[in-house]
């Protein structure tokens, strides 16, 4: 089964915010995203932070992230942040965002 990647506008920005050299190796992981949207790690409840029905995928050896959601009943894909990790950011943006 093939999965729609629909990344929200505010992940648009992000992607197009990235340095040209790291948008190449995040287009690669959004592309996987298509047929295996499992390959991420469940984000749960941590340091405070709920994010209970995401996942995380990691790219550019590590230092991004992707923040994505799976809706079933439409077969997509919603990628709702794209950033580092350093001091959990893109994970407090991503729950700032689904306020």
């Amino acid at each position: 089964m093939r999965y729609s990647v629909v990344l929200t506008e505010a992940a648009t920005a992000d992607f197009r915010n990235l340095d040209g050299s790291l948008q190449a190796p995040v287009a690669k992981q959004l592309r996987k995203l298509e047929t295996a949207p499992r390959i991420g790690e469940h984000l749960g409840n941590r340091a405070g932070l709920d994010l209970t029905g995401y996942y995380k995928l990691y790219a550019a050896k590590k230092t991004i992230r992707i923040v994505y959601r799976i809706i079933e009943q439409t077969i997509v894909v919603e990628v709702v942040a794209i950033g580092k990790r350093e001091d959990l950011a893109v994970y407090r943006e991503t729950v700032n965002r689904l306020r």
